[in-house]
């Protein structure tokens, strides 16, 4: 959602009508709900099996066409979706779908032969994605990450912290736990996390743990009650701004890090992408193998000023051409 908000506030003051649908999953609605920009919700969760994802999909999928038809849609776009580019594909209408993470196998191999344009970072070698049946003038790129436009002019709120509860002379860590939903994870748990819940506790640094799920919340809570476990969406931009660092077991909040200058440990089980791959050759990722390498030491306050800042139009130019 916060990659498409831009993209969207860009299409909606250049006078075109932006309409909004999402799926029920970890905090897709809540983000929304506090965006403030009406949506439709469609489906549910159809949990970490196959099977119950392919039913979760196939209803969805009968929800968008009957709500597409409802609409006279001339371009759609979706990042990480598995379900618009065959509602559009069905109901004709030109479509973008955006990923940075090559190796969702299953998904892509639908999604970007249904798709009219497919939009990755230029660190994702065209190689990776041509048995997808992506390539080119299918396949665009563009430079950078998408962080890198989405955060252009975002300045952090201190006001998360007090929220929290957390002391801002103290070290603060940020946990995100693994989507364990998602087909590539199988599922699982991230085995490495209590390790670093408890080190870091243990090495004294005020930690927010970021759950996706109110089993993760329930299971944090029980490890050791000194955690700080929100129960719904926060500002997490403002507050891994503000962090001394993050551990993550995704792959989106990896790279806000990386951008706004928070030291960042990957825990992610997958393959590793092409972008971690880039940002882990620069020094600003390090994947975490054991609890012992994490180190809880101070950063600059203001380190997330100096980032790259890329122009979203430049990227809505991109995804969008039919509205230009």
């Amino acid at each position: 959602m916060v990659v498409l908000r831009p993209l969207v506030e860009l299409l909606e003051a250049d006078g075109h009508e932006a309409v909004l649908t999402a799926r029920p999953l970890s905090h897709t609605l809540e983000l929304l709900d506090d965006w403030g920009h009406p949506y439709t919700a469609l489906g549910r969760y159809g949990g970490a099996g196959r099977l119950g994802k392919a039913r979760a999909a196939g209803d969805r999928l009968r929800r968008l066409l009957a709500f597409g038809r409802r609409g006279r849609f001339h371009c759609a776009l979706a990042h990480g979706s598995t379900d618009l580019t065959a509602a559009c594909r069905a109901l004709r209408v030109a479509n973008t779908t955006m990923f940075d993470y090559e190796w969702a196998s299953l998904q892509h191999h639908w999604n970007c032969r249904l798709a009219t344009r497919v939009l990755v970072p230029n660190a994702i070698p065209a190689a990776r994605l041509a048995r997808y049946g992506a390539r080119p003038p299918k396949l665009v790129s563009y430079p950078g990450l998408k962080e890198e436009y989405y955060l252009r002019d975002f300045e952090p709120d201190a006001s998360v912290l007090r929220q929290l509860g957390v002391e801002p002379d103290a070290p603060v860590a940020v946990v995100r736990t693994a989507p364990s939903y998602a087909l590539y994870l199988g599922g699982s748990e991230n085995p490495l996390l209590a390790g670093v819940l408890r080190r870091l506790v243990d090495e004294g640094a005020q930690t927010v743990v970021l759950a996706r799920t109110d089993e993760q919340r329930a299971a944090a809570r029980a490890l050791d009650p000194r955690l700080i476990v929100p129960d719904r969406a926060v500002d997490a931009r403002s507050l891994v701004a503000l962090a001394d660092l993050l551990v993550s077991a995704g792959g989106t909040m990896n790279r806000e890090a990386a951008v706004l200058g928070t030291p960042v440990y990957s825990v992610f089980e997958g393959p590793l992408g092409a972008v971690d791959e880039r940002l882990a050759a620069e020094g600003r990722l390090r994947l975490l193998r054991d609890p012992a390498e994490l180190e809880v030491a101070g950063k600059p306050g203001d380190a997330w000023r100096d980032r790259v800042r890329r122009d979203p139009r430049d990227l809505l130019a991109l995804a969008l051409p039919w509205a230009a």
